[in-house]
């Protein structure tokens, strides 16, 4: 004997328009319009055989039948949120893997990172510092940290820095011979620069700038690359200010002239979008959507 199960999308769009009494609550509650509510309806009664609501005066009524079904059905959809709700309490623990660029990984995350562990214990984070191509989410991989324009398919994205770019140089180079007063000193010094020279030359360019030459000195591919070689005083570094920060709060780096960048790009936390109600991954998500949210203030 076959089973005849009702189409599924009918049975939702009854359970809610049963529930509210309502084609148009029931629209708003499953993101769809009436006339969609209305169609299934008719679906499933053309399925079943049988009449399920009855509009009288203006309003919307069970029909026996109907009254009957919802009272059967309500508590299987009941049944179905609690199944659902201890899958995701289960998905709240064991390994989550994040993949990020190096200079993510060093400079913000694996500062931070004992902060989330003590939130978290059953969570066991795992580093996967890698560069990252767009779309480069795999198969073993929970959480991305993208950089870019956030204009990416098929992912759930939050975006976390807006990256504003700002000179950073070794406070040793200003009790040096050469000073640095003002921006067009710049050109007494050597520029560093990450993986291009264009960020260097939109700088000086919006700062009013056109003495300094940024076609020279040496280029990184990584920005903590860049950093540490501001720290060390080989030069004037255009850093990521909230990358930087730690060398900033500690003094290692300091910010001679206040024009910044701000950057098109930003850095952003991706996840597939059919595993973004993993408790995990929410807890991931919140926490670093937070501690964003606090160093922003």
């Amino acid at each position: 004997m076959s089973r005849r199960l009702p189409p599924l999308n009918a049975l939702k769009a009854f359970e809610a328009a049963a529930r509210h009494l309502s084609f148009t609550k029931a629209a708003e509650e499953l993101f769809v319009t009436q006339a969609a509510i209305s169609h299934q309806i008719k679906i499933l009664e053309e399925h079943l055989g049988v009449k399920l609501f009855l509009r009288k005066n203006r309003s919307l009524l069970l029909t026996e039948e109907g009254q009957g079904y919802f009272l059967d059905i309500k508590e299987l959809f009941s049944q179905l949120i609690d199944a659902t709700e201890k899958l995701l309490a289960r998905g709240a623990k064991g390994s989550l893997t994040v993949s990020l660029t190096p200079s993510f990984a060093i400079q913000w995350l694996v500062p931070r990172l004992s902060l989330f562990n003590e939130l978290h214990p059953d969570i066991d984070v795992r580093i996967k510092a890698q560069d990252l191509d767009e779309n480069s989410l795999t198969d073993d991989v929970d959480v991305a940290i993208y950089y870019g324009r956030g204009n990416w398919s098929g992912v759930q994205t939050h975006k976390l820095h807006t990256e504003y770019l700002v000179p950073m140089c070794s406070p040793l180079l200003l009790n040096g011979p050469k000073p640095l007063d003002q921006p067009s000193d710049l050109a007494n010094h050597t520029l560093l620069h990450d993986t291009t020279r264009r960020a260097w030359k939109a700088w000086l360019k919006t700062a009013g700038v056109r003495n300094v030459p940024a076609n020279t000195g040496p280029i990184f591919s990584h920005s903590s690359m860049v950093t540490q070689a501001a720290v060390h005083g080989q030069g004037i570094a255009l850093g990521n200010s909230v990358l930087a920060k730690p060398d900033l709060d500690a003094g290692r780096l300091i910010i001679p002239f206040s024009h910044h960048l701000e950057s098109k790009n930003a850095y952003y936390l991706v996840c597939r979008e059919s595993q973004a109600e993993l408790g995990k991954i929410v807890s991931f998500k919140n926490w670093m959507l937070e501690m964003v949210e606090q160093e922003q203030q």
